[in-house]
């Protein structure tokens, strides 16, 4: 039998509740909960001595395992003259103390101050259906009347599930009014002692009355779900509603998984009960191909600390790519995250076990140990040698990382976009680079504090002859395009840049081709400082950087019409992360731009474009505007990033067979390897063509 109402509108009808107790009997009702689930909270908030007000008390139990627990001054109120003709039979004889009156809550008739304690389970949630005039100004009257049955001191205490509206109303009026707020969650929405369940987790909503005192600082609580922790002071009703918010997204999320495995990747912040900071990210990564046994369910992958960028980790094709590697039904792939600290792998564990049980697949056996993983079998490494803030693109970090094996990395992050390395470098070792051997106490010299912005490490210097990016790589290659590359390292060429990040791309084209003259443009002055301060960027007679926009630079280029430079390279990021292409910006890679930057190009020379591009219908757009003023085209696509690189040439009449290029980059690697001087001998310039097609 369907005792729900058909509508929400119908909650908030005398007429509905009439008819729900007739059909339903004498049997209570406890779908936001029953004495059980919520006597944990109600309990701190309600003394046996209290005077207590229930309102909308329905056929619950829950005022009857009260008065049986000690809190025998109850007075319930209802509008069902079913309901409280029912309770009153019930209780006359066993529960003389307790009353059953029949009243709108919203207009009683009890003095001032009369309660220490208004309970309400669900009632504010029956009344408050809807934000139409007529519903808000009812629920308007509740609160009222709540305020002024109420002692200074006294507490509502409010059981809901906290729909958007509801929410939104229940803090932004006690909050307005002044009062003190504080908020449990209870529940997944589900009754032991009813049966009944809901996808919302429960809520107690704790207001209490204060008196004014004018400067006193608004208090505003959410309570850690975990017992024993202290609540967490929120800074306006916003946040108070956001961390409510985030509880319900859980749920929400906690209810999709456990109803059945799903082919989408599930992701999602904790966050430090005390701080509030996000301490972990988890993603959730089924494969329900893999055939089930009894020992593969479910595992948790631990992701080392600063490993989290890489492809495997740091994109869902690659996590997908590792939960199928790992043979596990379901994988939570775990990222820590920068600001915390971790004492060890065991502590880890200790901190997610109920966490990661909350989310296991359905059908896991009981008593099932899960297993831990992790890549290295430790943490990590992550030290942050600086902080600063960007006026264009908001707070960065600069930290130090072990990689995979024994290599450390210097990276550039900025916090808006954290799982994007802005720029990177590998770290030598000093006794590498310089040839000579440290006293052992200067191999014990600490690093320098990670606000103090006075250079590199002691104990470490840049690694220029590495480039950390596989884009980096293949650009550099599209050198071999340019006339003449037996000689071309020190032919004269003049290069320039538009996007500087750490600098590394700038940097190895002026120590390796000793004929260029390279200019970058850079727009944020910030990036140029940390260059300089932490990637051992400099600048020479040979080596200038421009504080400008990339476009405006360019257009000004254009206006004095003249061809100047041998390759033009774009490697740009948007700041916009809502669109399909987040390298370069839209702006350019407009025709009328590109005409520009086909002007500033010699008739030979070449243009080199990052291109990421996510949205494949926007990418062959892109292509077709650069075809249109660029008519002959190679891209190379880099493997297992979004990342494709565009060779674009002003004429047609330029193209090379792909077996001519491999020669010329071949030939070229040769000149730029000169005895004594570092080479990455894991990069071959050849192998970055390997598939490498015309447009």
């Amino acid at each position: 039998m369907n005792l729900l109402p058909r509508s929400s509108k119908e909650f908030s009808s005398s007429e509905y509740w009439e008819q729900f107790f007739r059909r339903r009997g004498e049997r209570a009702f406890e779908w936001y909960g029953g004495y059980l689930e919520l006597c944990a909270v109600l309990h701190k908030y309600i003394k046996p001595k209290d005077k207590v007000l229930v309102v909308g008390c329905g056929n619950s139990e829950l005022s009857e395992r009260l008065y049986d627990a000690g809190c025998q001054n109850l007075t319930n109120i209802d509008v069902s003259e079913v309901v409280i003709r029912q309770m009153n039979e019930r209780n006359a004889n066993r529960r003389s103390n307790m009353t059953y009156q029949l009243m709108d809550a919203t207009q009683t008739t009890f003095p001032d101050s009369h309660f220490q304690v208004v309970l309400d389970k669900g009632t504010l949630d029956a009344i408050l259906t809807d934000t139409e005039v007529d519903t808000l100004e009812t629920a308007r009257k509740l609160f009222v009347e709540i305020g002024r049955v109420l002692q200074v001191g006294g507490r509502y205490l409010c059981v809901s599930l906290a729909q958007a509206h509801v929410l939104v109303k229940l803090v932004t009026q006690f909050s307005q009014a002044g009062w003190m707020m504080r908020v449990h969650k209870v529940s997944e929405g589900s009754s032991k002692e009813s049966g009944s369940q809901f996808p919302l987790p429960v809520f107690v909503f704790v207001m209490t009355r204060v008196r004014e005192m004018p400067g006193f600082p608004q208090v505003l609580e959410m309570m850690p779900d975990e017992e024993g922790l202290k609540p967490v002071r929120c800074g306006s009703p916003d946040e108070l509603m956001e961390a409510v918010r985030e509880r319900q997204r859980y749920a929400l999320m906690r209810n999709r998984l456990n109803q059945n495995q799903t082919s989408q990747e599930v992701s999602l912040d904790l966050c430090a009960g005390d701080t509030g900071k996000t301490r972990y990210t988890f993603h959730v990564v089924d494969c329900p191909t893999i055939r089930l046994s009894h020992s593969n369910h479910f595992a948790i992958f631990i992701i080392p600390q600063g490993r989290e960028t890489e492809w495997l980790f740091g994109s869902e094709p690659g996590r997908r790519q590792l939960a199928g590697s790992v043979g596990f039904r379901r994988l939570i792939i775990v990222a820590l995250h920068r600001d915390q600290q971790y004492e060890s792998m065991e502590t880890i564990q200790s901190e997610l076990s109920a966490k990661v049980l909350e989310l296991a697949p359905p059908g896991l056996p009981d008593n099932k140990q899960i297993p831990f993983l992790s890549a290295g079998g430790d943490l990590g490494t992550r030290t942050i040698q600086n902080r600063g803030k960007s006026e264009l693109s908001g707070e960065y970090v600069v930290e130090d990382v072990r990689g995979d094996g024994i290599n450390y990395f210097r990276r550039l992050i900025f916090l808006s976009n954290q799982n994007v390395v802005q720029s990177e470098a590998r770290l030598l070792p000093s006794t590498t680079h310089s040839g000579q051997k440290k006293k052992k106490k200067d191999r014990k010299k600490p690093l320098q504090k990670p606000e103090e912005k006075v250079g590199l490490p002691s104990t470490h210097v840049i690694d220029k002859s590495y480039l950390c990016c596989e884009h980096h790589k293949v650009m550099i290659s599209g050198l071999a395009l340019l006339h003449n590359p037996g000689v071309l390292p020190d032919h004269s060429i003049c290069v320039l840049i538009v996007g500087l990040g750490g600098g590394s791309l700038s940097l190895f084209i002026h120590d390796y081709f000793l004929g260029s003259q390279v200019e970058a443009v850079e727009i944020d002055p910030s990036v140029l400082d940390v260059a300089c301060h932490w990637f051992g960027f400099l600048q020479d007679e040979r080596l200038k950087v421009h504080l400008a926009d990339g476009l405006v630079h360019i257009n000004d280029l254009a206006d004095k019409g003249s061809a100047s430079y041998d390759v033009v390279m774009f490697d740009v990021d948007s700041k916009d992360l809502s669109l399909g292409m987040s390298c370069p910006p839209p702006a350019f890679v407009q025709k009328t731009f590109l005409q520009n930057v086909k002007k500033i190009l010699k008739a030979d020379g070449v243009f080199i474009l990052n291109l990421v591009c996510r949205d494949p219908v926007l990418k062959g757009q892109v292509i077709n505007d650069i075809h249109e003023v660029f008519p002959l085209i190679y891209t190379q696509k880099i493997e297992d990033e979004v990342n494709e690189i565009l060779f674009c040439r002003c004429s047609p009449e330029l193209r090379c067979s792909l077996v001519d290029l491999k020669e010329s980059a071949r030939s070229l690697e040769k000149q730029i390897k000169r005895p004594g001087t570092l080479w990455d001998e894991t990069y071959v310039l050849a192998d970055m063509f390997k598939s490498l097609h015309i447009v």
